[in-house]
């Protein structure tokens, strides 16, 4: 079998002191996880991580940094992720618009109340809201992506 990571995005979005996060359905568990998911063809990391605050949570964002890559290999199922993980700024938000399946709704948590919840979704969720506290920040001509053609 060919090793292949998965390349996901994930966006945190801090306001007043609390961050956006999904709460949602994993292995019939709640758990929580900034809004994140997989990259599509013809997409770019930064458009990605848009779509997927705007599918998950309802809110439009501005991408104003990245913070980092990060690997995890799922115990559940061997995968290996490669998170490209972003900071975002909540510009728009629409509450009528219906969330992707699986989505129970979006929460306002510090990061002491996620630790505190034990419902973070992987290890990854809390070491990129640690790093986004610790001030790590990357301006985003740091990717670089070859455009289609």
């Amino acid at each position: 079998m060919r090793f292949k990571p998965n390349s996901t995005v994930a966006t945190i979005i801090e306001e007043n002191g609390k961050f956006l996060f999904v709460e949602e359905i994993d292995q019939s568990r709640a758990v929580f996880n900034q809004p994140a998911g997989h990259l599509e063809a013809n997409e770019t990391l930064i458009e990605a991580a848009k779509r997927e605050v705007l599918e998950e949570t309802g809110h439009q964002c501005d991408i104003t940094h990245y913070l980092g890559l990060y690997t995890y290999t799922a115990p559940s199922n061997g995968v290996t992720y490669h998170r490209h993980c972003f900071i975002g700024q909540s510009t728009y938000y629409d509450e009528s618009l219906a969330l992707d399946d699986g989505i129970i709704g979006i929460k306002w948590l510090t990061l002491e109340e996620l630790i505190a919840s034990n419902g973070a979704r992987s290890p990854l969720v809390i070491k990129c809201t640690q790093d986004y506290l610790d001030g790590i920040r990357y301006p985003l001509n740091i990717i670089y992506e070859h455009p289609n053609e």
